[in-house]
């Protein structure tokens, strides 16, 4: 089979095409023909080195995909031969991610694929998806779990809606009934958030975008799902209501984050930094079944029509689309490692 490997740490050309044997599943695994590999930020970061050195002599990248079950080991029985899957955290802790024709995962890494749900949205939403939901879950006195109507009365803040996470923030906010507001920085952005479901778009490179968001939201947002919490502190605070919270799941424009504490606690404002690979098990089962009935039904579209474009690359290409996302394409890449058949 083919895989994409890296051996070192180091810019996307470290990334080579090679062909390996099929690994074969054992105890309580279940091994997957990708259809669809997806690059998130933190395949390109592992890749270069920010976690450190490499964990494992020899790696194959990307944590999500979506497939066709090719294998299972001894004692899985919820999955056979035939059925179709999204993968989430595959090479967590491993040395095989998605960027292969076949890979072999824990069981509970695995989750069914409704027929009504391409290959595409599979591969989309593992990190991205998992993640908003973890951010639209923290909030004081706000839902564990998202379904229709779990934050009807609440208003939503997403930063950077034109992100994968942003992007999945709107859509799961807006399918459990809250009111979303987003911010972006044009009018191509804008009209990618409103696809997404978004009812209001900010502009914060206008003069006052805190004023804008006052204006639809008088008494503040209860939640903030926030990318760049170093850039919009001044503006998260400017905003939020008494007793919201601050959903931190990225470091995008600084690491590090100036805070008035006197202001803050006078609005009881609540921090919440969350990271995927080190969510609660009870957490990342939650949210991971939350995703799938969202999936399923028909929540999390993405293309140009729902507000997130798809660039696409071979196998072979991996190497470019790593580099596409490091370089802040905008929308959501994708690898076509198998056909479908």
């Amino acid at each position: 089979m083919r895989a994409i490997v890296y051996r070192e740490t180091g810019d996307p050309s470290v990334l080579e095409l090679v062909d390996r044997d099929a690994a074969e599943p054992g105890e309580g695994e279940v091994r997957v023909r990708i259809v669809v590999s997806g690059v998130n930020p933190t395949d390109w970061k592992s890749r270069a080195g920010a976690t450190g050195a490499l964990a494992f002599p020899e790696i194959v990248p990307n944590q999500d995909g979506a497939g066709i079950v090719d294998a299972v080991g001894p004692g899985v029985d919820d999955f056979g031969v035939g059925d179709r899957v999204w993968l989430l955290l595959a090479a967590h802790g491993r040395p095989t991610g998605t960027a292969q024709e076949l890979t072999v995962v824990p069981v509970d890494r695995v989750v069914r694929l409704p027929d009504n749900v391409s290959f595409d949205i599979g591969a989309s939403l593992g990190v991205p998806a998992v993640t908003a939901h973890r951010a639209l879950t923290v909030a004081e006195g706000g839902p564990s779990r998202l379904e229709p109507g779990t934050l009807a009365g609440r208003t939503v803040l997403v930063a950077g809606g034109a992100g994968a996470v942003g992007h999945a923030a709107i859509q799961l906010a807006r399918w459990a009934g809250a009111t979303v507001i987003t911010t972006i920085s044009s009018p191509a952005k804008a009209s990618l958030a409103t696809a997404a479901g978004a009812h209001h778009t900010v502009d914060y490179t206008a003069d006052d975008p805190a004023g804008a968001i006052r204006a639809v939201a008088p008494d503040g947002v209860d939640l903030v799902v926030e990318v760049s919490p170093a850039t919009n502190a001044k503006l998260n605070h400017a905003v939020i209501a008494n007793h919201g919270t601050v959903s931190v799941y990225a470091n995008n424009g600084g690491d590090v984050l100036e805070l008035d504490v006197r202001a803050h606690f006078a609005l009881n404002i609540r921090y919440q930094f969350l990271l995927l690979y080190t969510l609660d098990p009870d957490a990342l089962r939650a949210a991971t079944e939350d995703v799938a009935a969202a999936a399923e039904a028909g929540v999390l579209p993405v293309g140009d029509d729902a507000g997130l474009p798809l660039t696409r690359f071979p196998l072979e290409r991996t190497a470019d689309a790593h580099a596409a996302v490091e370089g802040g394409v905008v929308g959501k890449v994708l690898i076509d490692v198998s056909a479908h058949a």
